[in-house]
């Protein structure tokens, strides 16, 4: 039997929960803003201090594993061919490895489109294109002018493995940091994803940790497994399934709404009907979408550009705002909390419009076509009409006085028929905020880590 600690370093807070194997239970669980711009390892000593306060004792845990996130999370550039097809796939490849999407290029990359890699602090690059076979010029090309510019990001190139001896020709003439993995997209719209994904897990956990400033304390966590993202992904997929004789909750989608983006998962089918004809890309049955212009704090602004002029005028004459300050205040305080009504207030309208507009970027769509042999459906993207649980976590969504208002802003509440939005899902809420501690304890017990998640993962009707 052992006692673990599982530690989530997230862009805003570092959360800390404890579980003992013995009791099979959550014995104690803390959190505290996270200090990347000083010191990682204050907060989390903090967070760890309130831990032991809380317990009454100081514990000598068997296993520390940590997950992170911290400041603002991995961050990676998709490049592709096609921007409807492999730069798609790489994308999907980034976000279901826990990586922030922050540039998307297609085609031939420009000196300016890689001067933009560097200067936005790129994490990781994933280089794509061309099925297997087929076009092969591009990526060529592409390979040469990152190694031409000496780029000294980790690049993991997944495209046509018909070139795969001249890309790393290049590579290798341009002293790059690379590895070469499967083709993401070896067919048109065939997915390839499983590579690609490990490999950039395993950049992750060698190279980006220390970047976050994790590398300080390593001496005194054992491991650090995932990006946060990738574990609420795997704790997500677990409580859906289930695992051996332990029953899942079947099909759900999960909103983690953060201060530096705003995380959708859906855990379900891609469609549930036989009249619908499916276009574009297969649909994975875990999906995670992050908008990084979306969040309560580093990303506050982006909820602002995704108004219009006229949406926000409104917002101020109905609520009595000045939304635009609201937001400001917010971006150059990120350790802010509400210390009244009027804060809470303004924490739950932009929390309601992260989980709106990420669910209408998420969410597939659907739309009538008449032909000579009468009506046809089209389906792009995933049908989440008969998604049976709404699952929120994120500090607001927890802390909220009404966390169903936000949830609900998941479904069709606008009546736009033609977005495949849950219909009528129950609402549970993550209050000890556990999925990503979940998702680091599945790989060590899953069974474990379904019957906490079951346990506190809470009705809120």
């Amino acid at each position: 039997m052992s006692t673990y600690l599982l530690v989530d370093f997230g862009s805003t807070f570092t959360k800390l929960t404890a579980v003992d194997t013995a009791l099979r239970d959550v014995i104690g669980s803390s959190s505290h803003f996270t200090t990347v711009s000083e010191d990682i390892a204050i907060g989390y000593h903090k967070a760890l201090d309130q831990l032991y306060e809380k317990m009454g004792k100081v514990i000598q845990f068997d296993q520390v594993i940590a997950c992170s996130s911290a400041a603002g999370g991995l961050k990676m550039a998709a490049i592709g061919l096609v921007e409807e097809l492999t730069v798609e796939a790489a994308k999907r490849v980034c976000l279901g490895a826990g990586a922030k999407v922050d540039l998307i290029f297609s085609h031939h990359l420009n000196h300016k489109e890689v001067e933009e890699i560097i200067r936005q602090k790129i994490d990781i690059i994933l280089l794509a294109g061309g099925a297997d076979g087929g076009n092969s010029e591009c990526v060529l090309f592409n390979a040469k002018l990152l190694g031409e510019m000496k780029i000294k990001i980790p690049i993991v190139y997944a495209g046509n493995k018909s070139c795969q001896d001249e890309i790393e020709e290049i590579f290798i003439k341009y002293d790059l940091n690379y590895v070469i993995c499967d083709n993401v997209m070896p067919k048109i719209n065939v997915l390839n994803v499983k590579c690609a994904r490990e490999k950039i897990r395993d950049i992750f956990l060698k190279n980006i940790i220390v970047a976050k400033g994790i590398k300080k304390i390593e001496e005194e966590i054992d491991e650090i497994l995932l990006p946060t993202p990738e574990a609420v992904l795997l704790a997500s997929e677990l409580l859906s399934k289930g695992y051996l004789h332990e029953k899942g909750l079947g099909d759900i989608v999960v909103v983690d709404i953060g201060g530096a983006t705003t995380d959708m998962y859906s855990i379900c089918n891609a469609s549930n009907r036989s009249d619908v004809i499916i276009h574009g890309m297969e649909e994975p049955f875990a999906k995670r979408t992050v908008e990084g212009d979306l969040g309560m704090r580093y990303s506050a602004p982006g909820i602002i550009k995704a108004l219009t002029k006229e949406e926000i005028q409104f917002l101020d004459k109905e609520h009595g705002v000045n939304i635009v300050e609201e937001v400001a205040f917010r971006y150059q305080n990120v350790s802010s909390l509400p210390e009244n009504p009027h804060d809470e207030f303004i924490d739950q309208l932009l929390a309601e419009m992260c989980a709106y507009r990420s669910m209408h970027r998420h969410v597939g769509r659907i739309e009538q076509i008449f032909t000579p042999m009468g009506l046809v459906y089209n389906q792009i993207g995933k049908d989440l009409s008969e998604v049976e649980y709404v699952i929120g976590t994120g500090g607001v969504v927890i802390h909220s006085n009404n966390p169903i208002s936000i949830l609900s802003k998941t479904t069709n509440i606008l009546h736009k028929q033609q977005e495949l939005r849950p219909q009528h899902p129950h609402y549970l809420l993550d209050k000890t905020y556990l999925l990503a501690a979940m998702g680091l304890l599945s790989q060590k017990d899953p069974l474990l880590a379904l019957q906490i998640m079951k346990k506190y993962v809470i009705s809120i009707e």
